[in-house]
């Protein structure tokens, strides 16, 4: 599937942008062109430029018993800005949103109950099949996790319902809580010890459920694998929005789930990119240009609470 700029043809073809997805615990940037699918690694320290080129169209849906996307049929125009990367028809076919809402009741596969920690009071329960390992942990952004049970779909949906239903831990957490955690988050013991009290109070919660329980697998940590082990910069500007004709360009850093930092030539400090926000562009490839025709939001580290006593 090509989409080109129809209205900016002294610009390069580009590669129409499918995201930042992680595979056996590599972080790759998808991209499609004339049919054709390409994934490039994300390497901290590689220098990238990207100049946007609209409209930003739907990227198509993952049909059932697929092995790979299958392009949107109406080549629909989404919103510049927005998180969402379908337009309403691929998004009522698509296989991973269906499991979302609980239209797929079983598909034969195994599945893995997971509690994945992306901060204090920030305790998610989730599922995932089996085959995909860790890699919606780390699509996520989790900051540490525990599988806890393993079982067919039916089974493991209930218990993550039955977690959620405790207040043990929630399903869902908006990605702007998850980064406001990354400036604190304690230290490697600390979110180990979090996870395997959690997942010794899910199990007694699921005694009797007809599946698997975890007792034995590890705590895995992913701090230092997304470069945050001091936490997240003290100060940095967050990408809100994209237009056509935008370039966003810098050093990459280590990738945090699907977020990247970027870091400017000019010395400005980084830049965070949410990559769904660059999925559906085509991007070509541009040198020695800076950032430039994106909104901005300043982020940066809140003081720490005053703990002292007051004295009246």
């Amino acid at each position: 599937m090509t989409i080109a700029p129809q209205h900016h043809p002294d610009r390069p073809a580009g590669w129409v942008s499918t995201g930042l997805s992680w595979h056996e615990g590599r972080a790759l940037l998808g991209a499609v062109r004339g049919g054709q699918a390409h994934e490039r690694a994300v390497t901290p320290g590689a220098e990238v430029g990207w100049l946007l080129g609209g409209p930003r169209r739907c990227t198509g849906a993952w049909l059932a018993g697929a092995t790979e996307r299958t392009p949107c049929p109406h080549h629909a125009v989404i919103a510049p800005d927005g998180a969402a990367v379908q337009c309403p028809a691929c998004q009522s076919v698509d296989r991973g949103l269906a499991l979302a809402r609980d239209q797929i009741l079983d598909d034969g596969r195994t599945y893995l109950l997971y509690l994945a920690w992306f901060g204090d009071g920030l305790l998610k329960v989730g599922l995932t099949a089996e085959q995909r390992g860790d890699s919606r942990l780390l699509e996520q952004g989790a900051l540490a996790y525990a599988f806890t049970a393993r079982g067919g779909l039916p089974a493991i949906r209930r218990a993550e319902l039955t977690v959620a239903a405790s207040g043990l831990a929630r399903e869902r957490f908006k990605a702007r809580l998850k980064t406001e955690h990354w400036w604190a988050h304690g230290d490697e013991p600390y979110r180990r010890a979090v996870l395997a009290e959690a997942r010794a109070q899910a199990h007694r919660l699921l005694a009797g459920h007809a599946l698997e329980l975890l007792a034995e697998r590890p705590v895995v940590d992913h701090v230092a694998r997304f470069g945050l082990s001091g936490g997240a910069p003290e100060a940095y500007r967050q990408v809100g929005g994209l237009a056509d004709g935008a370039v966003i360009a810098g050093t990459l850093r280590p990738p945090v789930g699907r977020h990247l930092f970027l870091d400017q030539a000019d010395g400005s400090g980084p830049l965070l990119l949410d990559t769904r926000l660059l999925t559906g562009w085509t991007l070509a490839p541009v040198s020695g240009r800076p950032t430039s025709g994106v909104a901005l939001e300043e982020r940066v580290r809140p003081p720490e609470p005053d703990t002292q006593e007051a004295l009246f």
